[in-house]
């Protein structure tokens, strides 16, 4: 059994980071961070409280990995699943609910009493309604392993996203409710930020914050460019009203448990200025007129925030967030009036590749800049590699140049998030140009 209290507290002191992998590792391995509290590592963790009447979990992980964390719970407590809390209505914390429910109806036990937020319901049905498309999105932003860990069917299988069926909690809020399970209490507040449908829960009795995605050992994803609206300034200020609770034990559904007072205030202190720092640089901006793109390539992050090790940008990253407040507070119109109305993409590339005398050259050009290495060389690398592709798109040649170019920047990026748009790219081309390999 792992000491995630001391690792995280060693981190944190020291300022270490040893890779993301260190500290979000999908086990399903059980850990007793404290008398009666237990964390379940997997792809999202599950928090177990003993109660003495019956046992109160927050989130149930995916799918994927329900009988997993099940099997390991038993292991420490034959105590019934009484309640079952969402943080949230994403995939990965309440897939595994089955596993549960289902063990329940088998033992003769009453069911969980299942409690979310009331916009879980209508997340649920989103996501029934465009079932397809967050498959797409998923399987590029996890790929190539997406199919199991999405869907939990494995590959090859249904284009399915989330679990089969979604578990509707029985019991909803607006702002704010509390229950007694035993000798705990449990006080849920609402609070949006990665979602609009996201709790947190204080247990006063140990001085314990279950925190759900606010605090994920990465940097806040708040930004996400294929997902639906985030709230970065509002998730701030939910950090900080953790922090007024003076918590003594931080559970996170994602990463490693924190303990120690003032460790926890100064991780929510920070979490929260970082994403509080990009707002007001954007908003100040925003007011001064600036377009979408002054924005992205002119708010910077100050690299101390960069530097604590439960902020990388290693899934999300302050780039996307900057996209998410311009959405939240300036539209979709990103200043430019050529792409207020824009021509077809398609018809711009060929127009740009008859200017530059053929596709051929421009997907000469783009490899030498991706060459470079340099940053801003590889994005510029990737506008003329995809117009090669767009003005014929049936050029194996411009489609082996675009895989060679994605495949660079996809070597050279750190976020999850980019990593996945650009060697979903990369196969995409390669595959048309007869390379399936990769």
């Amino acid at each position: 059994m792992a000491d995630l209290l001391a690792t995280s507290a060693r981190y944190i002191d020291n300022d270490i980071y040893e890779g993301a992998g260190l500290v979000n590792r999908p086990t399903t391995e059980l850990s007793e961070v404290a008398d009666g509290i237990a964390l379940i590592e997997a792809f999202s963790h599950v928090v177990a409280f003993r109660t003495g009447d019956g046992l109160v979990l927050f989130d149930t992980s995916l799918e994927a990995f329900g009988q997993g964390v099940l099997k390991s719970l038993r292991k420490w407590s034959d105590e019934p699943v009484a309640h079952i809390c969402y943080t949230h209505g994403h995939a990965d914390h309440v897939g595994g609910t089955g596993a549960f429910v289902c063990e329940a109806c088998e033992k003769g036990h009453p069911r969980p009493r299942i409690t979310g937020h009331e916009n879980v319901l209508p997340r649920f049905r989103r996501y029934e309604a465009t079932n397809g498309y967050n498959f797409t999105i998923n399987a590029r932003q996890f790929a190539p392993a997406a199919e199991l860990r999405m869907g939990g069917q494995g590959t090859p299988g249904p284009r399915r996203f989330g679990p089969d069926p979604w578990v509707d909690p029985d019991v909803t809020f607006r702002d704010a409710m509390e229950f007694r399970s035993g000798d705990l209490r449990f006080e849920l507040r609402h609070a949006i930020g990665e979602t609009d449908d996201h709790l947190w829960a204080w247990v006063p009795e140990h001085k314990a914050i279950c925190s759900g995605d606010f605090v994920t050992w990465v940097f806040p994803n708040a930004g996400n460019p294929q997902k639906v609206q985030r709230y970065p300034l509002e998730w701030a200020k939910a950090l900080r009203e953790m922090a007024a609770k003076e918590p003594e034990l931080l559970l996170p559904a994602h990463g490693l448990p924190i303990a120690g007072k003032a460790r926890i205030a100064g991780v929510l202190d920070t979490i929260a200025s970082a994403l509080e720092f990009l707002v007001s640089r954007s908003l100040q901006m925003m007011n001064d007129g600036a377009r979408l793109d002054d924005l992205i390539h002119g708010v910077k992050l100050p690299a101390h925030f960069m530097d604590k090790p439960y902020l990388k940008p290693v899934y999300d990253e302050p780039e996307f967030i900057i996209h998410n407040i311009w959405r939240l507070y300036g539209g979709w119109y990103d200043g430019n009036p050529s792409r207020l109305k824009p021509a077809p993409d398609a018809v711009v590339a060929a127009e740009i590749a008859r200017l530059a005398g053929g596709v051929a050259k421009l997907c000469i050009r783009a490899e030498e800049l991706a060459a470079t290495g340099r940053e801003e060389d590889m994005r510029l690398a990737c506008h003329l590699a995809e117009a090669a592709t767009l003005a014929e798109p049936e050029n194996r040649d411009a489609h082996m140049s675009r895989a060679n170019v994605y495949g660079a920047r996809r070597k050279a990026e750190l976020s999850l998030m980019s990593k996945g748009v650009f060697g979903w790219a990369e196969r995409e081309s390669a595959a048309k140009a007869g390379k399936n390999d990769l």
